[in-house]
């Protein structure tokens, strides 16, 4: 298993980071992962969901049948996926107030039969440069 988190402070109020983070077709726009769609862009978001999406760890392209599992709006939703080769990817998107702005973070995990030893430790590291590298464009996003 491979699980990553990182975050952002960010001088945008909490809901108009809430608002750019859950907005799946902004996705292209800076989460790093997101590789293209697979089917329709969700535009309603509530628990239960389902959408395909194609990501991109360590220059590995694999499709992922997203359903939303937890959602509490402005403030967290989970989502889980399980993609070609029996792997099973959690994704956690969160927002939270901080002094005068909000920070946001991300959360993965990604389980498997090819995610253990030292591949997983090359997902991790690999995931967590990725959603750094995400949430750096997002916060010019919403600045």
């Amino acid at each position: 298993m491979a699980s990553v988190t990182v975050s952002v402070s960010l001088p945008s109020e909490p809901q108009k980071t809430w608002d750019t983070l859950a907005d799946a077709a902004r996705w292209e726009e800076w989460l790093s992962i997101h590789q293209k769609w697979k089917s329709e862009i969700p535009t309603e978001i509530k628990v239960g969901t389902q959408f395909t999406e194609v990501v991109s760890v360590m220059g590995m392209a694999n499709k992922i049948e997203w359903t939303i599992d937890e959602l509490d709006i402005p403030h967290r939703m989970k989502m889980s996926g399980t993609g070609m080769a029996g792997v099973v990817v959690e994704l956690a998107l969160a927002v939270e107030p901080e002094n005068d702005g909000s920070k946001a973070s991300i959360e993965a995990s990604f389980t498997g039969a090819m995610i253990v030893g030292p591949i997983g430790k090359a997902v991790a590291k690999n995931a967590q440069a990725d959603l750094e590298s995400s949430l750096a464009k997002f916060a010019e996003l919403v600045a």
